[in-house]
């Protein structure tokens, strides 16, 4: 499925380096622009005492972050992504990885022909320095694609054929497109002149339970700070372009847990930060959703002291080898087990956000370690760590600094400036949407001179209900 990734990376590693965001000839698409709060007329809004007050400064720093925390950590889980999915059915990839396997030779995936990554020989970190350009992947992209929809159409809650539209003209029909399983098939739908939420109907998407809705989602949570109510309003349908059921379910866990990161206890260790984070989202999960159930295994063995790799090796055991809880997946004898699953993927990712307790590098390393679709676990802890700490956090974290240059064109089309954009960019556009978000939608307040959002909140009533089934 993906056995032309290798070189495809490495060539446009190679690329990127050559590239320079002056480097902008042959562009003349006009780039839209959202009205912020800057262009828009003061609302006649009055504080309350319950109100969140957020720095709107403060925040682009923090979406900076966002975008340099998930591209370090989507790139590193590329290495060792599907190299360990277990020994179920005719793909036997052996023994997990362990901590003890960090720095060490990486082994082949699954699609690797016995060829280890071409990204690096090693199990490491891929940083990118100031001299050179962060690739678009899929952890990425289509989170770039939908905030460029909502900014260009001036819409907080895209519309199912905006939604199309913007997915037809910025994905490649016919040479390699970095889409998979039911993102593949809802663009194949969408160009038949099919529209969500129709393309993750269970009838035409045979894929509604894999990850995809995971890796493109999570980003709504950060348009609507400390309002998840509002975050899954936005984020509802863009869900429900590729994802059904648990995998719905999961995705919402994640913005729910990127939009709480704007109200946590800044007082409390990151460690407890997360945790709050983790079990208010557990909140949106059905009870009887294997999803509910592998979210209170993975916690259950963290708690009792286990290593997170025991707590990995029981989730394999429980959910692939026993199929318990109702994750039947293995039964149904799909392609490398459901390596691609929303299920098995979302509890891998909870081992690895649970055991890193809130420190960005810990939390990549076990995610890349974890099994699986390692890349996509650990972009989404990735990005929100990298949120919480801002840019200057994950510079510290690694010590150093890094490229802010970001090229979309790697996998997707038709972008302003041949695709070459800046974090400093992006995180502005993120902002602008969210001052819109703040006044429409959550009826909230933005004072310029102090440069602050007033986000209300009212205690009595619980923003966070559970999935229907």
């Amino acid at each position: 499925m993906k056995q032309i990734l290798t070189l495809l990376i490495v060539m446009g590693f190679l690329l990127l380096h050559s590239c320079n965001l002056d480097q902008k000839k042959n562009s003349n698409q006009k780039d839209e622009v959202l009205p912020g709060a800057d262009q828009m007329s003061e609302s006649k809004y009055h504080p309350k005492p319950g109100d969140i007050i957020l720095s709107r400064e403060d925040y682009k720093n923090q979406l900076y972050g966002f975008w340099l925390g998930q591209c370090i950590a989507n790139w590193t889980g590329l290495i060792t992504e599907m190299d360990k999915i277990g020994s179920i059915g005719e793909l036997k990839t052996g023994d997990f990885y362990t901590r003890e396997d960090w720095g060490q030779p990486d082994q082949p995936s699954i699609w690797g022909e016995g060829v280890p990554s071409a990204l690096s020989p090693t199990i490491d970190f891929i940083l990118i320095g100031q001299d050179s350009v962060w690739g678009a992947d899929d952890d990425t992209d289509i989170e770039y694609i939908y905030q460029h929809l909502i900014y260009t159409n001036k819409a907080p809650i895209l519309s199912p054929e905006q939604i199309r539209e913007g997915w037809l003209k910025h994905i490649k029909a016919e040479e390699e497109n970095f889409l998979w399983v039911s993102n593949q098939t809802a663009f194949d739908l969408m160009r038949e002149g099919v529209l969500p939420p129709k393309t993750s109907s269970p009838e035409k998407n045979e894929n509604y339970m894999m990850i995809d809705a995971q890796l493109t989602t999570e980003i709504f949570g950060l348009f609507a700070p400390a309002r998840p109510d509002v975050a899954l309003k936005m984020s509802e349908l863009p869900i429900r372009v590729t994802a059904r059921e648990d995998a719905a379910w999961i995705s919402e866990f994640y913005v729910i847990m990127y939009s709480l990161a704007s109200a946590v206890n800044t007082e409390d260790h990151i460690k407890d930060q997360i945790h709050w984070m983790a079990e208010e989202a557990r909140k949106r999960l059905p009870e009887n959703s294997y999803s509910a159930k592998m979210f209170d295994f993975v916690k259950a063995k963290y708690q009792e002291g286990a290593t997170w790799e025991e707590a990995r090796d029981a989730v394999y055991q429980r959910y692939q080898v026993e199929g318990k809880d109702g994750y039947d997946l293995t039964s149904k004898n799909l392609y490398c087990n459901g390596c691609f699953a929303a299920g098995i993927n979302f509890a891998a990712s909870i081992v690895s956000l649970l055991y890193g307790e809130g420190d960005l590098v810990e939390t990549i390393k076990i995610g890349a370690l974890c099994g699986w679709d390692s890349d996509n676990p650990t972009a989404t802890w990735g990005g929100l760590l990298g949120f919480m700490i801002g840019k200057e956090g994950v510079e510290k974290a690694f010590g150093q600094k890094f490229s802010n240059k970001f090229n979309i064109h790697r996998t997707r089309q038709n972008f302003p400036d041949n695709g070459l954009d800046t974090f400093e960019n992006m995180s502005e556009k993120g902002a602008a949407i969210a001052d819109v978000v703040v006044i429409e939608l959550m009826q909230g307040g933005i004072d310029l001179d102090k440069n602050v959002w007033y986000i209300p909140i009212t205690p009595d009533e619980p923003i966070i209900k559970p999935a229907n089934n």
